[in-house]
């Protein structure tokens, strides 16, 4: 299921989750000294404070932010981001056309690029790529979650949007595709469509990847061998000391990195996280909590704070609550929630009160909308109107977890609570550590109502709307007689091919979410912060909490 993404900006993964013992540790050279070329690098050394392990070093697979972290120092895209935004700019592509209807789109690639193994990037590679990804077992199209997510489906089948690729020459491809989609160009920025050296990815069988118990051995390739154009080479996991080390690539095609290695320290705590960096034990950590931001800058650390590109919801599931059927139910508890209140009290500064399902800087955003308004009394008489004055509802929350529209789950479910009780709701509390059941438990649509969040991965509203609404989504709108209609025109939308009509039609489809529909409740959009040492600059934050170290200055 593709809702697991809603872990991709920082989900905590296993130390264990790549099946690896001891250090494993790619046959490259682990030399990080400064070479010829290196534009003002430096033999530096930034050691960044992760919340988790990676799940796998195969971006392909990956679902969780601390993958991704890592996969984006090591690997490039056809179409990259520009930095500190959500706009796409060239990347191993320097330039694109797409055809009148959407379903071809010509690349020219860069010139002279060459993998970290000295296979060359061409044509030929990036054909080689995307035959890779579409070709995939059921271990793989399980775990390949991103690929699910743009293209659909799997080997050329009637509901895969891809549908081939051909060279022209050595330095240009035609991407195939089934009809258009708003997802293409710009979502073959996502890292797990990253380019990777076909030579590495079948002498140590990438493809290889098998199901175990609720998760996946990984193949020798994404254990020990990612190989890409990136600034950074992998050089080894130490799985004992929970350290991965990276080092500077200076065969990379652009600017090199400043420094020489980079390490990536696996420390799950977020206070010891802030500690350590405070004892300089670590340069950086992503996700500070707000409360400590004043006191950081007092510090003379480097807090930057992100663009709000993230939206909090309270997801219903009418399946696992038939109360939630109707819709005065629905709006009741919207209107019973003192949504001003909770943003300043529980949020960071410059968090506002959502209007939709979407942050306001996203393409098809419905500039009309007004938030909710908070008014008791109306939620007490559509409850009773809908005969529901004693209702009673699970209401769930993550523990062990701190995301970046949800800095303290705890203290945000306590104000839902409270706003509910006080017009009659009984509240049932339901808790689960995020990564220990609660994941899973929300997308199987077994809890009635619940706290959830998404950061999204580019510009594009299919990234939020048509990952929140599929009919047998988490929210599961195919429980409600508009389910069918919602979810085909999303379908309907992200087909169009001109922009200024698919962003009417996707603003229209965002007043009748909120007006017609109220499958959830949005809440709030957060801008999130990371934090440097004193002696770090250079790194410019991203609104997709997707930053490249390769700038990283350490002085």
């Amino acid at each position: 299921m593709k809702f697991s993404r809603l872990t991709a900006p920082l989900a905590i993964a296993s130390v264990a989750a790549l099946t690896l013992s001891g250090c494993a540790k790619s046959d490259r050279g682990d030399s990080g000294a400064t070479g010829s070329g290196t534009g003002g690098a430096s033999n530096a050394t930034l050691t960044f404070g992760a919340a988790g392990a990676p799940s796998t070093f195969d971006p392909f697979y990956g679902s969780d932010g601390e993958t991704f972290r890592v996969s984006r120092q090591i690997f490039d895209t056809l179409v990259a981001i520009k930095p500190g935004t959500a706009d796409p700019e060239p990347g191993l592509a320097t330039s694109w056309t797409g055809s009148a209807d959407g379903k071809e789109w010509t690349f020219n690639l860069r010139q002279g690029v060459k993998f970290s193994d000295g296979t060359p990037f061409n044509a030929e590679a990036v054909c080689k790529n995307f035959e890779r990804m579409d070709s995939q077992n059921q271990a793989g199209q399980s775990a390949s979650e991103y690929w699910t997510t743009v293209m659909g489906g799997y080997n050329k089948s009637a509901d895969d949007l891809y549908q081939g690729c051909t060279t022209e020459g050595t330095d240009k491809v035609v991407l195939k595709f089934a009809r258009a989609s708003s997802k293409i160009p710009n979502g073959l920025s996502l890292t797990s469509l990253s380019m990777q050296s076909p030579t590495a990815m079948d002498k140590y069988k990438a493809n290889d990847i098998k199901a175990q118990g609720d998760g996946f051995v990984q193949s020798e390739y994404a254990q020990k061998y990612p190989t890409g154009t990136g600034p950074f080479k992998f050089s080894s996991y130490d799985v004992t000391n929970k350290t991965i080390t990276l080092v500077r690539n200076d065969d990379y095609w652009g600017p090199k990195a400043k420094v020489a290695k980079l390490v990536f320290s696996i420390i799950p705590d977020e206070s010891q996280r802030k500690q350590s960096l405070l004892a300089g034990q670590i340069d950086g950590y992503d996700l500070p909590n707000p409360t400590d931001w004043d006191s950081l800058k007092s510090a003379g650390m480097n807090l930057e704070v992100r663009p709000a590109f993230n939206i909090l919801y309270l997801g219903l599931n009418a399946k696992a609550d038939p109360d939630l059927k109707d819709l005065k139910v629905r709006q009741a508890l919207y209107y019973a929630i003192n949504r001003d209140q909770l943003v300043k009290s529980q949020l960071p500064s410059g968090a506002t009160v959502a209007t939709q399902f979407m942050p306001n800087t996203v393409d098809g955003y419905n500039k009309s909308l007004q938030p909710n308004a908070y008014d008791p009394a109306k939620a007490k008489s559509l409850l009773a109107e809908a005969g529901k004055s004693n209702l009673s509802i699970d209401l769930w929350y993550p523990s062990e977890v701190s995301r970046p529209y949800m800095p303290s789950p705890i203290k945000i479910f306590n104000a839902i609570k409270a706003d509910w009780e006080a017009v009659g709701v009984k509240v049932n509390t339901i808790t689960k550590p995020w990564a220990g059941g609660y994941i899973d438990q929300t997308q199987a649509g077994k809890a009635p109502a619940y706290l959830m969040g998404w950061t999204g991965d580019f510009n594009n509203t299919d990234n939020f709307l048509g990952s929140f609404f599929p009919a047998t989504g988490q929210m599961d709108v195919g429980a409600y007689p508009w389910g069918a209609t919602l979810e085909k025109d999303l379908k309907t939308a992200d087909s169009t091919v001109d922009a200024s009509a698919r962003n009417a039609a996707y603003e229209k489809i965002n007043e009748q979410i909120m007006t017609e529909y109220l499958p959830g409740l949005p809440i709030s959009s957060s801008p999130p912060a990371i934090v440097f040492g004193k002696n770090v600059t250079g790194v410019v934050a991203s609104p997709l909490t997707a930053e490249d170290f390769a700038t990283a200055v350490k002085n």
